[in-house]
């Protein structure tokens, strides 16, 4: 089996599962204690989830405090559902390409809310200004669909302006590239060879968060319940990874993307071609059938879409925002690469699938 579809999800690192298995149980076990126990199995969970805790902050800017969560959707909910009420007028301006959980959030607050239009290429066609009354700035660094990346120095710099916070969703980023300084960003552990059920919203030092999710008090008071020592080890353990491995892991994407490039001859790109994150390859070819094409090429794990949307029916949102009708949208595929592909598995991998078009007539 061969797998290309590191934008759903990426395979754990030896690292973290490693840390995980000393808090699951531990050689003697003494691993499985509740980090909000004052005993002394307990402080040695804290202690643990401590040191990921600034593992994971180490990936982000400075200046800004991390908070655990269940993933990135919850980190993102936080975000938007935690600064609302604070706010003066409580408009938010978010991209057309956003993952679900910043637009379905956003579009069920009971409040004013723009869509931000992308061009051809995928990459947002900002206003001059923002109104004075935007409270929010909601941007993903890097598309989970297409990989694009989008200019977040300009988008933090107008959202300043109109006196916004700019809430950067850094999924496909974190791990991988500097991450975009905002006042809010969300990531998660299992888009970085961490384990699925852990995520982090960084909030800027003086950016106040109402509590979201009550019963406790724990995670500085923001958000309640039980912390997974394992959860917090396993993606701190793959944060200190991606930073020691960043420009490797980078170098080696840019030669699997070149490639992948001349082998996808006569393909179309999806997105820019060069504003983006080469372990992200969208592209097309008119009049295939995708789902012939993946069940003919079933050794190989690829998408025909956002993970999380597949099974839905609908045509990505992401691509009919490009302008793509939803017979080209519906001929898409998304090929995600990273780490632990070999060469030799990514020829292989995208050898079954152009044989599986050429059996279609393509």
């Amino acid at each position: 089996m061969i797998y290309f579809d590191y934008q759903a999800t990426t395979p754990l690192a030896p690292e973290a599962r490693d840390a995980m298995l000393r808090w699951l149980d531990g050689p003697d076990g003494s691993g499985f204690g509740n980090p909000h126990s004052p005993h002394r199995l307990g402080r040695q969970a804290a202690a643990a989830i401590e040191l990921a805790r600034d593992r994971v902050a180490a990936l982000l800017p400075p200046g800004g405090k991390v908070i655990f969560t269940g993933g990135a959707t919850e980190a993102l909910n936080l975000a938007i559902r935690g600064t609302q009420r604070s706010a003066r007028e409580s408009r938010i301006a978010y991209s057309a390409i956003e993952h679900l959980a910043v637009a379905d959030t956003v579009r069920s607050l009971d409040c004013p809310a723009e869509e931000i239009a992308v061009d051809a290429d995928g990459i947002v066609d900002l206003p001059d200004h923002f109104p004075k009354s935007t409270r929010m700035v909601a941007v993903m660094q890097v598309n989970n669909e297409i990989g694009t990346i989008q200019p977040a120095i300009e988008i933090a710099r107008k959202a300043k302006q109109a006196g916004a916070l700019f809430l950067c969703d850094a999924v496909q980023a974190a791990g991988k590239m500097e991450v975009a300084s905002a006042d809010l960003i969300a990531v998660a552990g299992h888009k970085m060879h961490g384990p699925k059920g852990i995520g982090a919203l960084w909030v800027r030092d003086g950016v106040e968060l109402d509590t979201v999710q009550t019963g406790g008090g724990q995670e500085q008071g923001v958000r309640a319940g039980t912390l997974s020592p394992a959860l917090c080890a396993g993606f701190g353990a793959a944060a200190k990874v991606a930073q020691e491995r960043m420009a490797e892991d980078a170098d080696h994407v840019t030669a699997l993307w070149n490639r992948a490039r001349e082998m996808f001859d006569g393909w179309e790109i999806n997105g820019s071609a060069q504003a983006r994150y080469f372990g992200n390859l969208n592209l097309r070819k008119d009049g295939i059938d995708v789902a012939r094409l993946m069940s003919d090429a079933r050794n190989v794990c690829f998408s025909a879409g956002s993970a999380c949307a597949s099974g839905s029916g609908k045509p990505s949102h992401v691509l009919a925002a490009l302008g793509l009708t939803a017979e080209q949208a519906k001929s898409s595929i998304r090929i995600g690469f990273g780490r632990y592909t070999s060469l030799d598995e990514l020829e292989s991998g995208i050898g079954a699938i152009l044989h599986a078009a050429k059996e279609q007539g393509l």
